[in-house]
């Protein structure tokens, strides 16, 4: 049997009952989710505490232990998608548990644990995702195979301009790829609110230059402006997150609006610094706009192509560093891409 310390070590929201189905502890996790501390939750009938309910809206271990819990041999609890009442209102959560029995195999307590539903109605099922990521894989894996092919079958025939343009390809493939993996990887940290940033100061009108220089490789026509007043103050954030956010947003601008006539705008506020990208595309219809932070959205007027992953990640990548990102369109002019970061001061963070 675990001890109640050992609750902490559950990486999601978890709780332990006793026979009673009364609470007798709480995690961290659990106690920011539903908004009240271990104190207000300890003593109470968990189906109050938690509002656990079916989808059906019947009460969830109110009155009795599940059937199965009965049978001396059952230990775990198979997870069902319940209702839940969280600080953000109703929402849906996978539960499971193990089951705590005496020597005579009466159940007298259990441990719970919560999480996010992998995925909501409406988004894509495994094997869509894994389509959708391997077509995406595809393209820079080709190009890196024909390119390396070429330079070692005719090292010694190509001129240094070439061999130079093709390992830039290579390069600018590699790290495109790379950023699929990260994407991918991000989107469970993300959704169990396991991120993990490394913040230091960071120069946005430099990283917004490398953004561009690097994305120019992939758009040799991309034309993007950046304007940054000089002096412009530094961000306390995790420039690798950073970058990921600039290059789906600039990126997104160039293939579904256009490359040209972009600008990045960097704007200094008392508590904030904000950062906009604006396109000179189509613009994007008011019913999409309202869709386009959604995972795996993609809007019907566009090209079927990308994940569908990069404004979903780049909002939460956003929003983990405090700050938010907000879309505007105006439909046969563009739309503008901004979020906000807040200021720290480095010197009492660095401890200067």
């Amino acid at each position: 049997m675990s001890t109640p310390q050992g609750l902490e070590l559950y990486p999601d929201p978890a709780l332990r009952v006793d026979g009673d189905r009364l609470v007798t502890d709480v995690n961290e996790a659990l106690a920011v989710l539903v908004g009240h501390g271990r104190a207000a939750l300890v003593g109470r009938p968990v189906a109050s505490a938690l509002g656990l309910r079916t989808p059906g809206g019947e009460p969830v271990l109110a009155d009795g232990w599940p059937r199965a819990a009965a049978l001396r041999s059952v230990r775990v609890a198979p997870e069902h998608e319940l209702l839940i009442t969280t600080v953000r209102g109703e929402e849906r959560a996978l539960v499971t548990g193990r089951y705590e029995r005496d020597k005579a195999g009466a159940v007298v307590g259990a441990v719970l644990a919560l999480r996010q539903p992998r995925r909501t109605t409406g988004e894509p099922r495994g094997a869509e995702v894994v389509s959708t990521v391997s077509h995406e894989l595809r393209s820079p894996l080709t190009s890196v195979k024909g390119y390396t092919s070429l330079l070692l079958n005719r090292w010694d025939r190509l001129p240094d301009d070439q061999k130079r343009m093709m390992l830039e390809q290579v390069h600018a493939d590699a790290d495109r790829v790379t950023r699929l993996i990260t994407e991918l990887l991000d989107i469970s940290r993300l959704e169990i609110g396991r991120l993990v940033l490394r913040r230091q100061p960071v120069d946005m009108a430099d990283l917004a230059a490398r953004v561009v220089e690097k994305l120019s490789l992939a758009y040799p026509g991309l034309e993007c402006a950046i304007e940054f007043a000089p002096g412009f103050p530094k961000v306390y954030a995790d420039p690798d997150k950073l970058e990921q956010v600039l290059t789906n947003l600039v990126e997104n601008a160039a293939k579904y609006a256009s490359p040209t006539g972009m600008r990045m705008v960097g704007e200094a506020r008392a508590d904030a610094v904000v950062v906009a990208v604006h396109d000179r595309g189509d613009g994007i219809p008011a019913p999409d706009l309202a869709r386009v932070f959604r995972k795996f959205f993609r809007g019907d007027q566009t090209r079927p192509t990308g994940t569908g992953l990069g404004l979903w990640i780049s909002r939460g990548l956003v929003e983990a560093h405090g700050g938010r990102l907000t879309a505007t369109s105006l439909v046969g002019e563009g739309s503008v891409f901004r979020f906000s970061l807040p200021l720290v001061d480095l010197d009492a963070v660095l401890g200067a």
